[in-house]
Formats: structure tokens, C-alpha cells, sequence
């Protein structure tokens, strides 16, 4: 492909809203953005302490495979609860900060059912 064929390709930007889960139309978006946010910290922390998986299992008492995991990026065992408490015991402080408002594109809601 020379640079030429480039110009000849029509590419389409679509802009997103900040969360790639919610752009790609997944399930629980805000909670998968969440635990990529928690594991991004956790793998910069590893990173900057310069720790193995085997040193981090060594200093939180979590398994050297859930370090693993993570760096990984296969997050689907592990619970927003789980992640803080790595950060936790990885000596970060976690605040968390929650804003609850309408949809913009409401969906059906989930009603209870009737009591009786």
C-alpha cells in the first residue's frame, strides 16, 4: 500500500463520550471503565515500585496470578472491592467520588414486582 491509497480511503472519526466501553455498546459500561481506571493504577504502581508480580503477591497477599491477570487486562474476575483493596494494601488511598443523574438516552426500566 503505497501513501497514496490513504487519500483515496474514506475514514470515518466518530467522537466518543469519554467511555470506550459505553461507545462500543457494552454491558455495565460505567463499571467496566471503573475496574480498567482501578488496574490501570494498580499496573502504574507496579510499574513505578519497579515490583513482580511475585514481589507485589509477596506485599498484599493476593495471588501473583491476579497480578498477572491484570497487567493482562482480563479484569473479569475481579470486583471493584477487589481492586481497591490491592490498591490498599499496595499503599494508595483510594477516593472515591459518585454523581448520579438521568440518562440522556433513557432505557425500560426495571420495575419490581408487585408486592402481594
Amino acid at each position: 500500500m503505497s501513501d497514496g491509497d490513504m487519500d483515496d480511503d474514506k475514514l470515518e472519526v466518530v467522537r466518543g463520550d469519554g467511555n470506550v466501553f459505553r461507545d462500543l455498546g457494552l454491558p455495565n459500561p460505567d463499571l467496566e471503565q471503573l475496574r480498567a481506571i482501578l488496574a490501570a493504577r494498580i499496573i502504574r504502581v507496579l510499574d513505578e515500585g519497579e515490583l513482580t508480580v511475585r514481589r507485589a503477591q509477596e506485599l498484599t497477599g493476593f495471588a501473583a496470578a491476579d497480578f498477572s491477570r491484570i497487567r493482562q487486562a482480563r479484569l473479569g474476575r475481579f470486583t471493584v472491592d477487589r481492586l481497591m483493596a490491592m490498591l490498599d494494601r499496595l499503599g494508595q488511598e483510594v477516593e472515591v467520588s459518585v454523581t448520579v443523574h438521568p440518562r440522556s438516552t433513557p432505557r425500560e426500566a426495571e420495575a419490581p414486582a408487585p408486592a402481594g
